[in-house]
């Protein structure tokens, strides 16, 4: 069986976010129009982690929904047949029911889980997300994205 695994190369075509935004280090698994398993490393070298907060570091909520939405943009280009197209973006279009669970701390590593829930008029696709750190969900949300041309 081959390996669906995509290292941060391969990442950094299909996504157009750089340091210090780019959220997802590597892709684990996926599965066309059903789901995606990444990974996130946090570090103390964050830029986040200078002013949230200092002397208690903690990754805001909104970039562990970030991350969600990176991961959710890298399936949606996938399963679209986008692998190597320069001409396509996956827009982060909604978010709703977002959850945080427990703090997430430098050393953490995220496992990034997003699992479509229907493909709505072509282009758009409704997902759920969650966040896990040592296999405890520590953040979710629900996810919606679009396929669109690149400005």
């Amino acid at each position: 069986m081959e390996s669906k695994e995509l290292n941060i190369k391969q990442i950094m075509k299909l996504l157009p976010h750089r340091y210090p935004f780019l959220l997802v280090d590597r892709v684990l698994d996926w599965e066309k129009d059903q789901w995606i398993k990444a990974v996130k490393n946090v570090s103390m070298n964050e830029l986040f982690f200078q002013g949230h907060f200092p002397g208690e570091p903690i990754m805001p909520g909104v970039l562990q929904i970030e991350a969600l939405a990176q991961t959710g943009g890298i399936l949606a280009l996938l399963s679209a047949g986008k692998e190597n197209s320069s001409e396509k973006i996956a827009l982060f279009m909604t978010i709703d029911k977002a959850k945080f669970r427990k703090p997430v701390v430098p050393g953490d590593q995220l496992t990034l889980q997003v699992n479509i829930i229907k493909k709505v008029r072509g282009s758009i696709i409704q997902s759920h997300g969650e966040v896990s750190v040592d296999g405890k969900v520590v953040s979710e949300a629900n996810l919606m994205f679009s396929i669109a041309d690149k400005l």
